[in-house]
């Protein structure tokens, strides 16, 4: 096979400056885009056998109007955005890259949950109160000992599998949330408890499973009443896997004792987003929101980039791997 004409759609989510696209250069003839519209794809995609994107959405009204595309290769897990009856059907292999940000998204979720725990964030962005204090300290804002605490982890995958061990290693007890069919002791020796268990007897929350139609709005009024006052809720899976309304009343009424969200429903959100205009309106509110950026450490992406080259060589060969759909 001659070498491949290789066209990365939005190379600005994993370009930061600071990791080198050489092994995708040398592969075949690469282009780049920072982003790319929808009325830009089919143009750009027109004389390409390799598409990379992460979030550009390719359908049937894409995928049909460009027949040199071969291989389409999601700069992510996830594959949401691409169509794949349409890319079935017309002969384009679909790859992604799964667990190159397992650590680096644990770490982000401890990080939220310890910031929550210790208002480190809060008080960090006022040392000139600490100037002003009579004491030598400063009491004003709460902080909690996690070590004994409860931490219910939803998902048991890469991810809730490594917050589980941080978490144990800091002394917390860890319990899964149960699905239908699971065993009731995960991999690990934790053990899995029904839903209303769950809510109930959690310290902290933190939310690793995919999104589906089931446990879409998972947590939602009726879950957050039946969290401890004094929960946090942490969530660096999906955005749709929290009721956002209905977290930002709880917040407003002191339901649950903080929140730590790295995803939200849409992404980037509005201005006017019930938990961007409550964390501006409210900067006392205890709620930690950061730009979906738990994955984002050079580590992490520098692995994205090798499985990415590794999964359009091994096309190359004729034996593609990490096919989506199979």
């Amino acid at each position: 096979m001659s070498k491949p004409r290789i066209t990365f759609l939005d190379i600005s989510t994993m370009d930061a400056g600071d990791i080198d696209f050489s092994p995708l250069v040398d592969i075949g003839t690469f282009h780049c885009f920072p982003t790319t519209s929808p009325d830009e794809v089919i143009y750009r995609l027109a004389d390409t056998d390799v598409a990379i994107v992460n979030k550009v959405v390719l359908g049937e009204e894409e995928i049909s109007a460009c027949p040199d595309l071969k291989l389409i290769q999601l700069s992510a897990t996830g594959y949401n955005n691409i169509d794949l009856e349409a890319a079935a059907a017309h002969g384009v292999t679909v790859c992604n890259v799964g667990g190159y940000s397992s650590d680096t998204v644990a770490q982000h979720t401890i990080g939220l949950l310890l910031n929550l725990a210790t208002s480190i964030h809060r008080l960090a962005a006022e040392t000139a109160r600490w100037c002003e204090s009579p004491i030598f300290t400063r009491l004003d804002y709460p902080a909690t000992e996690l070590a004994g605490k409860t931490l219910g982890i939803a998902g048991s995958g890469n991810i809730g599998e490594r917050v589980a061990s941080i978490a144990a290693a800091m002394g917390m007890r860890i319990q899964f949330l149960a699905r239908p069919g699971s065993m009731k002791i995960s991999s690990h020796g934790h053990p899995r408890v029904e839903a209303d268990e769950f809510y109930r007897t959690s310290d902290a929350i933190t939310l690793h499973c995919p999104l589906t139609a089931e446990n879409r709005h998972m947590i939602n009024a009726e879950t957050l009443t039946k969290m401890k006052p004094t929960a946090f809720l942490i969530n660096t899976g999906r955005g749709d896997l929290v009721d956002e309304l209905a977290l930002a009343t709880a917040l407003e009424k002191k339901d649950i004792a903080g929140a730590g969200l790295d995803v939200l429903s849409e992404e980037p959100p509005p201005a006017d987003h019930p938990l961007i205009r409550l964390s501006q309106d409210h900067p006392g509110c205890p709620l930690i929101i950061t730009p979906h950026s738990a994955w984002t450490s050079t580590e992490a992406r520098k692995r994205l980039l090798d499985g990415m080259a590794a999964n359009i060589k091994a096309w190359r060969a004729g034996r593609p791997t990490n096919v989506v759909g199979d």
